[in-house]
C-alpha cells in the first residue's frame, strides 16, 4: 500500500515538489508523474509521487487512509 496522499504545495526544479502530509511538508520526486501542478493531490511511496488523483478521488483516498489509521487526523 502506498504510504500517503497529499496535495502539492510547491513545485521545485529538477522534478521535485513539496507536499503537505497533514501539516508536515516533505520534498518528493515527480519523476514518475507528469503534469503535476500546485494543488494537485498525489499518492506517495518512499519519496516518489506514483500517480495524480482528481479531487474527488483524493477525498475518497484520504478517507480510506484515515479509516485504516494511515492518515493524520
Amino acid at each position: 500500500m502506498p504510504g500517503r496522499s497529499g496535495p502539492c504545495v510547491e513545485l521545485r526544479g529538477g522534478d521535485t515538489a513539496i507536499v503537505d502530509l497533514g501539516g508536515i511538508r516533505k520534498e518528493i520526486s515527480l519523476a514518475l508523474v507528469e503534469d503535476v501542478a500546485v494543488g494537485d493531490y498525489v499518492i506517495l511511496h518512499v519519496g516518489y509521487a506514483l500517480t495524480k488523483l482528481d479531487p474527488d478521488e483524493a477525498e475518497r483516498t484520504l478517507a480510506l487512509f484515515a479509516e485504516a489509521g494511515a492518515a493524520p487526523q
